[in-house]
């Protein structure tokens, strides 16, 4: 999909639709007259609202060039943020495109031209024309060509703040595309090929550490995880370092890749397993990040690591009660073989800081536990430096991701007790996304750190307005406005 802004009048602009956001208790003024006395008169019969996602469409109006005006509900002028206009952008492709409307045009009014509002407007038109039918012979989705904002009167870095929103919802979707792949046809390998593929294209570094260099370096908790598959084990490592980056940071995104999780010997039961490509989504967020990274050029120094497996049962496969060594030297007794993000995690952590990185952040499909704390909706965000934490949560605001600060308490720490090994993989039942924090923070010790637990937000059940059903792509936006925020 073609997008671009542009500041002309938009009488004479060419598409298949104008779209104007119109929120709740007045109709829009246009200054186009059959398109204001439709409006006033949908208003006033109540047939239309303002509601968030509402749609009315007004065919070949006099005075204009588009074939039809479009009215799309905005909800209440107040809550006009980026969040909503980040979905608004999403909600007018989808609806439009299903119309078999090839180009849409939308107007950014006076109260919608900041750079913010215009940045999400594209991200969020991005990825709204996004389907998940890939691999479906008869393709039954549509797809807009042109997405043209138009922002009569408005200053020259709205034009920037598109080109950054196209940039952003592109590595979304390229998010979701890896998370999307079955695990017969995105093995560890070939995950680690994809990110070497994008990282060419996008003049970064990618290196790969396969399984005997990993065997080399002593990568005993990865390793144990990737031993019941055939399928070989990677460290996908990419590197970006601008000209002159800030000094004193260098900045760590760590995602969990395990391109398929049955739970190992302790096997996951049947119902919804297929779901499980999903448990890379962390890293697909990571190598996601890091295209957008390349294009946007933040002034700071960005290391992704993303250690990568399958997770299967068979006569290799890690046992109940097996004692592993990890790259640090400690031990871990394994509990549970379907808590083996936190394994593979370890190593990744522990190398992260050979490389000289000095502040993280981890993201990954980490624990049920935290569906059933926050559902859908929020992150679970875990630290153990306040500040940092503060600073993560701040970006997270900023791209429109929602996050919520878990507590780290000491006193969690007394669940995390093995008779056999310096630790244990798993807990109580009780607080699980918080012992598997913990037993993380074990391995980072002080380096700032935070961890993102997505395992309630990576996928979604149902099409939204806005979205479609699937990958959602979160922490992606977080982790690229994190390095933005770290530039200045």
């Amino acid at each position: 999909m073609n997008t671009s802004i542009q500041f002309q009048g938009l009488t004479t602009v060419p598409s298949g639709a104008l779209v104007f956001a119109a929120t709740e208790g007045a109709p829009p003024v246009t200054g186009i007259a059959a398109v204001d006395q439709w409006a006033a008169k949908l208003y006033t019969s109540g047939e239309f609202t303002g509601k968030p996602f509402e749609l009315a469409t007004l065919h070949n109006p006099a005075g204009i060039a588009a074939e039809r005006a479009v009215l799309l509900g905005a909800g209440k002028p107040e809550k006009l943020d980026t969040v909503v206009a980040r979905k608004l952008g999403g909600a007018a492709v989808r609806s439009l495109k299903a119309k078999l409307i090839t180009t849409l045009a939308f107007i950014v009014d006076k109260t919608l031209q900041t750079a913010a509002l215009v940045q999400a407007l594209t991200e969020g038109a991005v990825a709204g024309d996004y389907e998940p039918d890939v691999h479906k012979t008869k393709k039954d989705s549509k797809h807009l060509d042109t997405f043209l904002l138009i922002a009569e009167g408005g200053s020259s870095d709205l034009a920037e703040a598109s080109r950054n929103g196209a940039v952003i919802g592109e590595a979304q979707n390229f998010t979701r595309t890896l998370v999307n792949e079955p695990g017969n046809l995105l093995t560890p390998l070939k995950l680690a090929a994809a990110a070497k593929q994008m990282s060419e294209a996008q003049g970064l570094d990618c290196e790969i550490l396969d399984e005997d260099r990993m065997r080399q370096l002593g990568m005993g908790s990865l390793l144990a995880v990737a031993q019941g598959s055939i399928e070989p084990p990677a460290l996908i490592i990419v590197r970006y370092k601008p000209d002159q980056p800030v000094e004193g940071i260098h900045l760590g995104l760590i995602g969990k890749g395990v391109t398929f999780d049955t739970g190992g010997i302790s096997i996951k039961p049947s119902e919804n397993m297929e779901k499980m490509k999903y448990d890379m989504a962390g890293g697909a967020a990571v190598l996601g990040a890091m295209m957008a990274i390349a294009q946007l050029k933040p002034n700071v120094e960005v290391t992704a690591l993303v250690p990568t497996v399958e997770n299967m049962p068979s006569h290799n496969a890690v046992k109940p009660g097996d004692i592993v060594t990890s790259l640090a030297g400690k031990t871990v007794e394994i509990l549970n073989t379907d808590a083996e993000g936190r394994l593979i995690l370890i190593d990744a952590i522990t190398y992260a800081k050979r490389l000289g990185i000095n502040r993280m952040v981890d993201a990954a499909t980490l624990t049920g536990a935290i569906s059933i704390a926050l559902g859908a909706v929020n992150v679970g965000a875990f630290s153990n430096n306040n500040d940092w934490q503060q600073q993560l949560l701040a970006a997270a605001a900023t791209a429109g991701e929602k996050m919520w600060a878990m507590p780290m308490d000491d006193d969690y720490k007394d669940l995390l007790k093995s008779a056999f090994a310096d630790m244990p993989n798993i807990g109580s039942r009780g607080a699980g996304s918080i012992t598997a924090a913990l037993f993380l923070q074990e391995w980072v010790e002080d380096t700032p750190w935070v961890h993102l637990d997505i395992a309630g937000t990576a996928w979604i059940d149902d099409n939204k307005p806005f979205l479609s059903k699937g990958p959602t792509g979160i922490a992606m936006r977080t982790f690229v406005e994190l390095t933005r925020k770290l530039s200045n």
